[in-house]
């Protein structure tokens, strides 16, 4: 939602930064989880609750920037999303974070690094692929978003499902364990 956000109101190119620190920040939590923190998680399994919620809180705070910026047309004097925060936002949303347990727990083999080291590597150039495309139907959506109000309806269109999916995932946590 951020990169169609992002490109729907700044264009691929000025996407790119956000989309590179997500790809990277995305692989490298992937390294992270899949050589260290699945053997950690076995000991501490509260760590994961608290990464979820602080994820959550993140995303509702972009949630909340897309909703609430401006809905200018002078595009060129708005900021774009950055690589830091593209790298952020991997390392503090629950579902990377739950993906990448997935991936480590499926690719993970005790006897030898390299399935895990293949699966990273593939993982990488989907994961570039994939986002870049959704910065190309960013930049075409765009062409809808011709006025102030189109923009300000779009732009809280975003921000409102962001916050929404970072508060099912917390009602989703909250829920098992009042039941």
């Amino acid at each position: 939602m951020v990169i169609i956000s992002s490109s729907a109101n700044h264009g691929v190119r000025r996407t790119m930064p956000f989309i590179s620190g997500a790809t990277i920040g995305f692989t490298l939590l992937l390294v992270f989880v899949g050589f260290w923190l699945m053997q950690t998680v076995g000991r501490h399994p509260l760590m994961l609750r608290y990464l979820e919620y602080v994820g959550a809180a993140f995303m509702i705070y972009v949630g909340f920037r897309i909703a609430s910026s401006s809905p200018d047309l002078a595009l060129e004097k708005r900021r774009t999303p950055t690589f830091i925060e593209g790298f952020l936002l991997q390392w503090l949303n629950p579902k990377a974070w739950i993906a990448c347990a997935s991936g480590a727990a499926l690719f993970s083999d005790p006897n030898t690094h390299a399935t895990m080291i293949v699966f990273v590597a593939v993982y990488f150039v989907v994961c570039y692929a994939s986002l870049a495309a959704w910065a190309v139907l960013g930049d075409r959506v765009s062409i809808l978003l011709r006025n102030r109000m189109r923009i300000r309806l779009f732009n809280l269109a975003m921000g409102g499902l962001l916050i929404s999916t970072a508060a099912c995932l917390v009602l989703t946590q909250i829920a098992p364990r009042n039941a």
